[in-house]
């Protein structure tokens, strides 16, 4: 062999024998370690990757925060319904709620910022033969505003919460995080002014008034623009809440009186502008009285006939519904027949 052959051949042994750099490999590993560890703080320090932290804590030890928009104690197992099917089919709560730490009083850990109907869904599976339930959360360090902002985003699109809940806590918070100043409002939560201020009328609507309805939750904003204008003036807003605590007496009599909130609607303002005579009404039987729509149209025209009784006219291009017409005719009978 020559001699250049030979100092390949040995060359190539030496390659293929010599032991492996274990300490260099070991440096380049961590330095790789260290590398994604600063990678990851400078993530979670940019912001690009959030670290969140759950629980899974006894409901028992979670109240409500005095701020949440949602009427706990009108929840049911009829309104949860859906959410305890999906929570037994899943054997467990899929979405955390959000909760902060207590620290003010030794009977809660947490105060439950959103997720009320999974609290109270959780709740009574645990006191329905559920009893290794537990309260999924997720723990945040954030103020009052920041809280009523985040359970608002969260809730906003939720069709499970009322417009009068939604609205109650609008006029809670106007006062509490922005001085009473709509305008800021709106922009911080992202609305415009004039959505807002439809929810806080809705909130603001008085007490006597909303005795008339079953259920306030039934109430949503597009019959604030109804009610709203019966209250002026004084005198149109007296026989408003006459006529609304007449409707509350008779539904609290333990009847069949129930009347949904379009028919409720429909009386309140007939009580607001009762229906007008056009004069003594004469012998042939003239028309007397005209039930009108909100528009102006007549509805219902009432006639006369001396001891005879009454004749009812019911034009066909009125606008008005079902419900409307039996509840003008419903007022006239209260108020004619004995």
């Amino acid at each position: 062999m020559g001699s250049k052959n030979r100092l390949f051949a040995e060359d190539l042994a030496d390659a293929v024998d010599a032991p492996p750099e274990p300490a260099a490999r070991q440096t380049r590993l961590g330095m790789g370690v260290l590398a994604g560890r600063n990678n990851r703080l400078a993530e979670l320090a940019t912001g690009s990757v959030v670290s969140r932290t759950h629980e899974l804590v006894d409901p028992a030890r979670c109240r409500m925060w005095a701020g949440h928009n949602r009427d706990y104690a009108a929840l049911t197992e009829a309104r949860c319904d859906d959410l305890i099917e999906s929570m037994k089919a899943q054997g467990r709560q899929e979405v955390p709620a959000l909760v902060r730490r207590v620290r003010d009083d030794p009977a809660y850990d947490f105060e439950v910022i959103c997720g009320a109907r999974r609290h109270w869904s959780v709740s009574w599976l645990r006191s329905h033969h559920y009893p290794d339930f537990r309260f999924l959360v997720e723990v945040r360090e954030i103020t009052d505003e920041e809280a009523f902002r985040l359970a608002d985003l969260e809730n906003r699109a939720r069709a499970d919460i009322s417009d009068f809940e939604r609205a109650r806590d609008y006029l809670r918070a106007l006062d509490a995080y922005y001085e009473g100043r709509q305008a800021t409002m709106a922009e911080r939560i992202n609305v415009t002014p004039s959505w807002l201020s439809r929810y806080l009328d809705l909130a603001r609507l008085p007490a006597d008034l909303m005795v008339a309805f079953a259920s306030v939750h039934d109430l949503g904003i597009k019959h604030v623009t109804m009610l709203k204008p019966l209250l002026k003036p004084d005198d149109r807003r007296a026989r408003v809440l006459a006529e609304a605590g007449r409707i509350a007496a008779r539904r609290d009599d333990g009847g069949e009186f129930a009347l949904s909130v379009p028919e409720v609607v429909r009386l309140l303002a007939l009580a607001a502008d009762p229906p007008k005579k056009s004069g003594t009404p004469k012998k042939s039987g003239s028309t007397s009285e005209r039930i009108r729509t909100p528009d102006g149209k007549t509805m219902l025209s009432v006639d006369r006939t001396g001891r005879g009784g009454l004749s009812l006219l019911l034009p066909t291009r009125s606008g008005a519904t079902r419900a409307d017409i039996d509840a003008a005719i419903a007022a006239v009978l209260d108020r004619c027949w004995s």
